[in-house]
């Protein structure tokens, strides 16, 4: 788990309290926060670490195979089962399961596990005769589960069968200030994979990393970096390595409103003053965007100075956040 942040911090804080004992896990967090990461994490720093560590995705297996995959069956239990198979409890057994989107599991089967968890026995399709198993159980979810609860996804008793501890993965979003250290270290990463030597990125190509939205979080980081890797020429990644949906700069705030019964002179100010934020200064571009020469933008900047010195205001009070001026 790489990061600096608050976020990041106080979840590796819980992972780090949870992983010595053998309570039930929940981890929640956006798809591609690196839920069944941490899950790893918890079993490498438990004693069960030297035991197997299974992880399935429930959202992945279909409903009429899903029983059969946590529990195992026999020979004969159903068409097309022509021997024995051992399903991911027992597979697990001494260790750690993951069960990834359990919401997504049927009722009934979460039925099911909830006994097993309770009982801490498992009975194969088609066997006349249980096992005992020692599991620890993570459960992860990209899903609220209290808003799952309410929806009839997953059942209550299993919620507060599992829920001992629970870790939160932030989304990259709410973590930007980890974003050098996680493209340092893909970029190692990436180096020792494709033979490279890149050895940082400049500061467009940092500007531009957090200027992106991340719906796909560190997943998607990971990618992009590892692209730009392979195509980077250069010790240094630029804006010109990374994909087009990576290499647009967006400022977080590039719009503004209107409030009606403002004059033209308001509004053209607030156009002017929220462009030149948007370019970063650069009075050439911002110009280029306002479509007038920079003369121009100089002309109307001194013009507004002016007319703000003058007190000439119409007695409205500057705006400021989300609707007016900063």
């Amino acid at each position: 788990m790489v990061g600096q942040s608050l976020a990041i911090r106080r979840a590796i804080r819980l992972i780090e309290e949870a992983a010595p004992t053998s309570a039930p896990v929940i981890i929640t967090g956006e798809t591609g926060t690196g839920k069944e990461l941490a899950a790893r994490a918890i079993h490498d720093r438990s004693p069960r670490q030297n035991r197997p560590y299974i992880a399935i995705n429930c959202a992945a297996v279909p409903e009429s195979l899903i029983e059969s995959e946590l529990f195992g069956h026999e020979r004969g239990a159903f068409t097309g089962a022509d021997r024995r198979r051992e399903g991911c409890f027992e597979r697990a057994n001494g260790g750690s399961l993951l069960l990834d989107e359990i919401t997504e599991m049927r009722p009934e089967m979460q039925a099911k596990l909830l006994r097993v968890l309770e009982e801490k026995r498992i009975l194969r399709l088609g066997a006349s005769k249980d096992l005992p198993i020692d599991v620890r159980v993570f459960a992860a979810s990209n899903r609220s589960l209290r808003q799952a609860i309410r929806e009839g996804r997953l059942r209550e008793d299993l919620y507060y069968r599992l829920n001992v501890y629970t870790v939160e993965l932030p989304p990259l979003r709410d973590r930007l200030e980890d974003l050098p250290l996680l493209v340092e270290h893909f970029i190692q990463e990436f180096n020792r994979e494709h033979k490279k030597r890149v050895q940082g990125m400049d500061q467009d190509c940092l500007d531009a990393l957090r200027a992106h939205a991340w719906p796909g979080n560190v997943r998607e980081l990971r990618n992009v970096v590892q692209r730009a890797v392979i195509r980077c020429p250069s010790p240094m990644l630029s804006v010109g390595d990374l994909p087009p949906e990576a290499a647009v700069r967006r400022a977080p705030n590039a719009h503004f409103m209107v409030e009606l019964g403002s004059s033209i002179h308001e509004v053209e100010r607030e156009l002017i003053v929220r462009t030149l934020v948007y370019a970063g200064g650069n009075k050439k571009r911002a110009s280029d965007i306002l479509g007038m020469s920079r003369r121009s933008l100089y002309n109307r900047l001194e013009r507004h100075i002016e007319h703000e010195t003058n007190g000439h205001s119409n007695g409205r009070p500057h705006r400021n956040g989300r609707n007016g001026l900063t």
